[in-house]
């Protein structure tokens, strides 16, 4: 064997995701994060502050409370869900669409060793892990308002995580859609918007009228609401499996989906 050989023992295998690219990319995000995080954990705990003001303080002296559960509670958990939807699926529509559009910081990263799934997982995973850090802000919040704290309370992080990776990665499926940064504003107020009040954030679903209701059994973020209203009050039951299952049935095939329409945008 010559000494320009090299032994086949040797040869480090290049994964599908690597471990350096996944890691080099969100190095870069999280320095990025340093600059903005205080505005972004600001709005993150506000946000919950004042659902909580308007809703359990004003329909909650009027509804004392939703089955065996004191208003309060019920929307502090269910208010997780909106928080995580939020903190996930709008980075990923206008943080990609800017970087990819605009800036074309995706054009000088796919110049490094680094591949378009390598690239949008990275970005999904590092939106994902702040969606699930955020997703225990209301539940903070609703424990200085009186929500009795729970060993379950700990698995908001990782359900946070399962739900905000599946609406990240819807986030940056529309940003490869979007011709333009507007077109977001459709997004806004006739899907998300309409996803969070009808998952059972702030009134039950069996309250909605059949054809709502069983539609409402389609949207991740009612299985999000009901994984954390479960774990936080101590009720996990099999059923929550389901819920788990849909959640990463979602995120799943919108990650797959995300990487497949960027690829496009980014390489001709």
């Amino acid at each position: 064997m010559s000494a320009g050989d090299t032994n086949p023992g040797e040869v480090r295998r290049v994964r599908r995701l690597e471990p350096a690219a996944l890691a080099g990319v969100m190095t870069r995000d999280v320095v990025l994060f340093g600059r903005y995080w205080k505005a972004t954990t600001f709005s993150s705990i506000v946000q919950p502050t004042i659902y909580l003001l308007a809703f359990a303080a004003g329909i909650g002296s009027l509804v004392s409370k939703v089955g065996h559960v004191p208003y309060l509670d019920y929307v502090a958990t269910g208010v997780v869900a909106t928080a995580v939807l939020f903190s996930s699926a709008f980075p990923g529509m206008f943080n990609t669409f800017v970087r990819w559009r605009f800036q074309r910081t995706y054009d000088a990263l796919l110049a490094a060793p680094v591949d378009v799934e390598e690239l949008v997982t990275a970005e999904i995973l590092w939106i994902a892990l702040r969606a699930g850090v955020y997703g225990l802000a209301p539940i903070v919040v609703g424990i200085v308002f009186g929500l009795p704290p729970e060993a379950g309370m700990v698995l908001v992080v990782p359900i946070g995580f399962l739900t905000g990776f599946g609406f990240a990665a819807f986030g940056v499926l529309l940003a490869a859609i979007a011709k333009t940064i507007d077109n977001f504003n459709y997004v806004t107020s006739a899907v998300l918007t309409p996803m969070f009040l009808v998952a059972g954030t702030f009134f039950p679903v069996t309250s909605l009228p059949a054809g709502i209701r069983e539609a409402a059994k389609f949207n991740p973020l009612y299985h999000c609401v009901q994984l954390v209203r479960d774990a936080s009050f101590g009720e996990l039951q099999l059923a929550d499996l389901a819920h788990a299952g849909v959640l990463a049935l979602f995120a799943l095939l919108m990650w797959r989906l995300a990487i497949w329409r960027l690829g496009k945008r980014l390489i001709d």
